[in-house]
């Protein structure tokens, strides 16, 4: 069994438009083939938007800050030590409505494609376009 530690100022950061994810847990770097696990900053106005993974599951666990959260058409406040599960194939999304920076764990399974992870952006089709005005 590899034993891997993970030192967070080691860890590759990437920009995305709606905030910076850092891969914790990869399938290339590590070889784990079960999961992959993330860390995702949303600044304050910052948004994951509608989107699915059509053959992950997820969880989002909220480490600080707050988070609105949709999975589906459901929505939820959510803060530090508060977490969402999302099955496959179902749409969701995350807001950052504070004023704070928001830290999301996200673990997804099983691991997909080159990053990991796959996601189709659903956020320009109805309903979800609409969900948010």
């Amino acid at each position: 069994m590899a034993v891997i530690f993970s030192k967070k100022s080691e860890l590759p950061i990437t920009s995305f438009d709606w905030g910076d994810n850092v891969l914790r847990l990869e399938p290339k770097a590590s070889g784990c083939t079960t999961m992959v696990v993330m860390d995702v900053t949303l600044e304050p106005g910052g948004m994951h938007n509608f989107h699915k993974h059509p053959d992950q599951d997820e969880i989002l666990i909220v480490l600080s800050g707050s988070i609105t959260q949709y999975v589906g058409e459901e929505m939820q406040l959510l803060q530090a030590g508060d977490s969402a599960y999302v099955p496959r194939n179902t749409v969701h999304a995350s807001f950052n409505d504070s004023q704070e920076a928001t830290t999301i764990q996200v673990v997804l399974a099983p691991p997909m494609g080159e990053s990991g992870y796959e996601l189709i952006d659903v956020a320009h089709e109805s309903p979800w376009k609409d969900i948010r005005g």
